[in-house]
């Protein structure tokens, strides 16, 4: 009787570990499992992540891009618009050089007609005087 219950515990402890094993075996499959599908959600994650990143970078490329085409624009603007008053400013002072240059000869002209009709006065003058004597 003694050996029939060892059999029966030997049977017995042979069940539980072929069912453990089993349980074992599913246990390992069911976590390795788990474990492909969360490197596959991992690996989503950085492809996501580098596409968003890359989206990023193209964006401040092109910002960039516009800013530096703005500033281009507006530098040639400037320079435009400086030239033009450069220009405007020539004109005004060549047409005042001018204006100056017109005056100053009616000046002169004024003056030697003045001089000339005062010169004339006194010659006759002097030629009366003369005449008197």
């Amino acid at each position: 009787m003694k050996k029939l219950i060892l059999n029966i515990a030997l049977v017995l402890a042979l069940v539980v570990s072929v069912t453990s094993c089993r349980e074992t075996k599913e246990g390992a499959e069911n976590a390795a499992d788990a474990i492909e599908n969360a490197a596959d959600e991992a690996g989503d994650a950085i492809e996501d992540a580098a596409d968003a990143t890359g989206d990023a970078i193209e964006d401040g490329i092109d910002a960039v891009k516009e800013g530096a085409e703005d500033a281009k624009d507006a530098a040639g603007e400037a320079v435009d618009s400086a030239g033009d008053a450069i220009k405007d400013g020539a004109n005004s002072v060549k047409e005042g050089a001018e204006d100056l240059a017109k005056d100053a000869k009616d000046a002169v002209n004024k003056t030697t007609d003045d001089a000339k009709e005062k010169g004339a006065k006194a010659l006759n003058n002097a030629a009366d005087k003369l005449k008197d004597n």
